[in-house]
């Protein structure tokens, strides 16, 4: 059997990673030259069309994979036990997280001798949510009003609880679902095909959001909060090479070989200020890098929703800024709520519009009632930090599901090795899901 010629490499201008960056580029331009015509309406809607585009495809992405790793699976106890190291890890990390924006929020001094105001009509509707989405809340919404409820709601957990069950039930089926598995199979095949193709208009989807986000927010925000949008960018590039690259080491792979492995995905999620945009990919790339299909489709879906590593840091970083600007102390009792209640809120705004400002709000109030309209200080610039936040995010989660794989054996590690030192291209989705 002779082997096949590997592919000749695309030239730079046709790689994704370029585009999208090269869009990036051009709509920050585009925004800061032109911020009267960048801020239309139409602008914004190319960047939230791509979006919409992605979150269509992400529900049956995540069934298809999870009810085909589950079906697949002989031991079903299996589930349980991926299911309940990755709530572990997320847990233990998520501490770090936490811990990682007060150490740094203490040492900067983040917020202290800040001018501002706060205006608590401004940030009216997000305390309102937050009082609205308690635990109990959290857990209720988990289970769907119908099956086609939440496929048409495009929630995560609600369409994985669906899915969980699901899998059980084909796999108590045996032999007389062996057809329906293979349909599930092939659909599954069918939908990264799907997102392969919508992956193309990435750069037109990065361009918009990013043209739109310059010419609504402008710079003036931008500078007079840089103290803070610089402290956050730094403690979340801390937490990527110390403690994600010290985890990524005792696992046998490099963080920065993954995120060489997963540039374009980055970019489309610094493009688009959403995780989301890139979650149906990084499932894709991460079964190729060895993973089992099994343990992404657990684990990779419910760290959306559990696993917010970047949410975390905004939020101990963002708490100590607000109470040094309008002058409360927060001693350590105060710190230690935090993180506390922040571990707790972090889940409790997963798959609302504006999380990470409802968790915020939710945050604040627990800790101090007083700090609530402190959020309006920071309202202006939290779509430049949603970005660091979706960026961490998503790096965590690929992290966790490689973690989580090789601890239950089924991490193919030449495939690992093979793919993080790019002997396998990843780039051209299409080709690759043709192929199968």
């Amino acid at each position: 059997m002779t082997a096949s010629p590997s592919p000749s490499r695309k030239p730079l201008y046709r790689r994704l990673y370029f585009q999208v960056l090269a869009a990036i580029a051009l709509g920050a331009l585009f925004g800061w030259l032109e911020p009267q015509a960048a801020a239309q309406d139409w602008v914004k809607a190319l960047g939230d069309g791509f979006v919409k585009l992605i979150k269509m495809a992400i529900a049956p992405i995540i069934f298809c994979t999870v009810v085909s790793g589950v079906a697949h699976i002989e031991d079903a106890r299996k589930v349980g036990r991926v299911g309940l190291k990755a709530l572990v890890y997320f847990e233990i990390v998520s501490t770090f997280a936490l811990a990682l924006g007060l150490i740094v929020g203490n040492l900067w001094q983040i917020g202290a001798g800040f001018a501002g105001k706060p205006d608590p009509s401004a940030i009216a509707k997000y305390t309102a949510l937050a009082e609205k989405r308690g635990a109990v809340e959290f857990l209720l919404d988990i289970i769907p009003e119908s099956a086609l409820g939440a496929f048409a709601k495009g929630d995560i957990l609600q369409v994985l609880l669906f899915s969980l069950l699901f899998g059980f039930a084909l796999l108590t089926l045996g032999e007389r679902g062996r057809a329906l598995r293979v349909f599930i199979d092939d659909a599954g095949h069918a939908m990264f095909g799907v997102i392969a193709i919508i992956m193309k208009a990435a750069p037109i989807g990065a361009f918009g959001a990013m043209a739109y986000t310059v010419a609504k927010y402008g710079s003036a925000a931008l500078y007079s909060l840089m103290g803070l949008i610089g402290a956050f960018y730094l403690t979340a590039a801390l937490f990527v090479v110390l403690v994600l690259g010290l985890i990524a080491r005792v696992a046998g792979f490099s963080i920065f070989r993954l995120l060489q492995y997963l540039r374009d995905e980055l970019l489309i999620v610094l493009g688009t200020s959403s995780s989301e945009s890139a979650l149906p990919a990084l499932m894709e790339k991460l079964q190729r890098l060895g993973c089992s299909q099994s343990v992404v489709g657990l684990v990779v879906p419910t760290g959306y929703s559990f696993n917010l590593d970047g949410t975390n840091i905004y939020m101990t970083l963002t708490t100590l800024f607000i109470a040094r600007a309008m002058g409360v102390e927060l001693d350590l009792s105060h710190q230690a709520t935090i993180l506390v209640v922040a571990m707790l809120t972090s889940k409790g705004a997963s798959g609302v519009s504006g999380a990470g400002f409802i968790t915020l709000a939710a945050t604040l109030s627990a800790v101090d009632p007083q700090l609530a309209p402190g959020m309006s200080l920071v309202l202006g610039v939290d779509k430049f930090m949603s970005e660091c936040r979706a960026l961490t995010n998503f790096i965590g989660n690929g992290v966790a599901a490689i973690v989580v794989a090789h601890w239950e054996g089924e991490l193919d590690r030449t495939q690992l090795e093979s793919g993080l030192a790019r002997r396998i291209d990843p780039s051209d989705l299409a080709t690759a899901v043709a192929t199968e």
